[in-house]
């Protein structure tokens, strides 16, 4: 499973995330507490309270419903939708070993991916109402983990994502279940991230030389590459160098992070047109961290309709903190009441609706995991 924390469970002590953010002149940062806001915290139902355990939203539909996972007290992980301060249901596909939520549209269906026995992925899609249909992509691989992580559903129905077998290579899969699977020219591997409501998809591949290259390719599968201006180029310091897409509004508009050659993480916004700008967020760190070598910087996440971003920073101390970017550039940086102060603790920010409403989670000073929804 490869979502927001869980990919760093194994390699970094199940902290920090890796991603970055727009880029904008920004204005002075203000650092305001979360409560000056609408807060709300929020568990879900049979979450873990030993470290590394507890509630992970990753997502937010126009209506307030929240979809994410969490993991129990014996560290198995369960998805779930619902509202922050209200019901919250866990889903669990039948035979499945784990269960991961990874998107919910404004019909409330949620597109996920979960773990068979043999620790092999399989997407699924769940209607409102509950029903759960699983699909795999064409080719998707059969061995531990490999398999099919969808990642993004739009309004329609229609979901984007990745396989993995030999290689890994970008789906998109029709509201009618009809999946085409889609390579980026000269990639090595494509992973597909997000999807527009008009059908098109960003993401990210990597080339021959294992350096990352963002993408975006049409509703007609026209596909187009890009780098952000200061993306290292440098596949051998053992942490991904290049340019990394993460989220896509209606008009085109992509928001996500690159990584330097010093390995420092950087936001950058790439508009409909192909300009590209850099975001730094005030506080952030550069390069590595002194104390344990693990990159710094800046990770943008989510991108609204009306050009607000939100993602959180690292700064030297390796506390994490979260920001929102105005669409026009304005920052404001928050920490979630309860959240930790030391190495590898903080808030993290993953996700905004069109009614601008945050959600995210926060590690507290004991390392365990709290979901939150912020409200303008």
């Amino acid at each position: 499973m490869t979502k927001g924390k869980i990919a760093n469970r194994s390699s970094q002590s199940a902290r920090g995330l890796r991603m970055a953010l727009l880029g904008l002149v920004f204005l002075a940062a203000v650092s305001v507490a979360a409560s000056a806001q609408t807060y709300i915290e929020f568990e879900a139902p049979g979450a873990g309270t030993a470290p590394t355990q507890g509630t992970f939203p990753l997502t937010i539909n126009t209506d307030g419903v929240i979809a994410g996972y969490y993991f129990d007290a014996i560290d198995v992980h369960h998805g779930f939708v619902g509202s922050a301060g209200g019901t919250i249901t866990s889903i669990d596909v039948p035979g499945a070993f784990g269960t991961i939520a990874d998107s919910i549209n404004s019909s409330g269906l949620v597109a996920g991916h979960y773990d068979d026995a043999n620790a092999v992925h399989h997407g699924f899609v769940r209607s409102a109402s509950g029903k759960i249909s699983s699909f795999d992509a064409p080719g998707a691989g059969k061995n531990i983990q490999q398999g099919t992580l969808p990642q993004s559903i739009n309004t329609a129905g229609v979901i984007a994502g990745y396989c993995v077998c030999k290689g890994k290579h970008g789906f998109v899969r029709s509201a009618g279940g009809k999946i085409t699977n889609f390579d980026a020219p000269d990639a090595s591997g494509t992973l597909a991230f997000s999807i527009n409501t008009g059908g098109a998809i960003a993401g990210y591949y990597f080339d021959a030389s294992g350096v990352y290259h963002g993408f975006v390719r049409s509703a007609s599968g026209t596909t187009t590459s890009f780098d952000a201006p200061g993306a290292g180029k440098n596949e051998h310091t053992g942490f991904a160098q290049g340019t990394f897409a993460k989220s896509m509004n209606t008009d085109g508009v992509i928001a996500g992070y690159y990584v330097d050659a010093s390995d420092g993480y950087h936001g950058f916004v790439r508009s409909a047109d192909g300009t590209i700008k850099t975001l730094d967020a005030p506080g952030a760190g550069k390069g590595r961290s002194a104390l344990t070598g693990a990159p710094l910087g800046t990770t943008a996440l989510s991108i609204g309709d009306d050009g607000v971003i939100v993602g959180y920073y690292s700064d030297a101390n390796e506390v994490y903190h979260g920001f929102v970017v105005s669409a026009s550039g304005a920052i404001t940086t928050f920490n979630a009441p309860g959240a930790g102060t030391t190495l590898a603790t903080g808030t993290y920010p993953i996700s905004i609706n069109d009614n601008g409403v945050i959600v995210g989670y926060y590690s507290d000073p004991n390392d365990v995991y709290h979901g939150f929804q912020l409200t303008p």
